[in-house]
């Protein structure tokens, strides 16, 4: 069953977000980047205010160098986050990255993001999954071009979240998604749609607005009734 992510930036949103019913929190800075991280006090204050409510944390948009990403990865889960989300980015050393990693995966959830609007051979499912990450998800780098399904057809995205969970990792897509795209994910049945900018008040540097997220919200229970 699909369920709800929503990112937000400080304690407000999150309490909103929590309230409104969101499944998942997802704690990222979008002013820097697809996957721009929250200052280290900043989690753990929301960790504070929402004991017992489950979280992600992004660890930024960071070159796949092992150690740096290492180090952000343990920071971030030291903040006592459920999920940590790494960002797949071209360039740097993924295979180095990854293994560098595994022993982190014996401790904490690691999710790999991997970004729609560059290439993606989606064997690197497999070599995620054995390197002992919990869950990958797809989303958008450059927010400029458009919501996910315009970047990716509804075949691509069905293979991601078939093979994602033939492997026994959790799914998520995202990236610039609206509300009308809603009703054409649900039926390949991630375990998340992830939103933000859907959410806010202008664009995803705003605030979240309630009333959306209330909309989004309804709309994913409705279609989860009618599938």
């Amino acid at each position: 069953m699909t369920a709800m992510l929503a990112s937000v930036t400080d304690p407000a949103e999150a309490r909103l977000a929590a309230a409104a019913g969101v499944d998942l929190i997802d704690l990222k800075d979008p002013a820097r980047g697809a996957l721009g991280a929250l200052g280290e006090e900043r989690i753990r204050t929301i960790r504070q205010a929402l004991a017992g409510h489950r979280l992600s944390a992004t660890i930024g948009d960071l070159p796949l160098h092992p150690e740096t990403v290492f180090q952000a990865v343990e920071r971030t889960a030291a903040c006592g986050v459920d999920y940590v989300k790494i960002g797949l980015f071209p360039g740097g050393d993924l295979e180095a990255t990854l293994e560098a990693l595994t022993p982190l995966a014996t401790e904490h959830k690691l999710i790999a993001v991997l970004m729609a609007d560059y290439l993606i051979a989606l064997p690197v499912l497999e070599r995620i999954a054995a390197a002992g990450f919990h869950g990958a998800m797809l989303d958008t780098a450059d927010k400029s071009l458009g919501p996910l399904p315009r970047l990716r057809p509804a075949a691509f995205l069905a293979r991601f979240v078939e093979r994602a969970k033939s492997l026994g990792l959790l799914t998520g897509l995202a990236g610039s998604l609206r509300l009308e795209d809603i009703d054409a994910l649900l039926p390949l049945a991630p375990d998340y749609l992830g939103f933000r900018g859907a959410l806010c008040r202008g664009d995803r540097t705003g605030t979240l607005d309630p009333g959306k997220v209330a909309q989004i919200r309804d709309r994913i229970r409705t279609g989860r009734r009618g599938e």
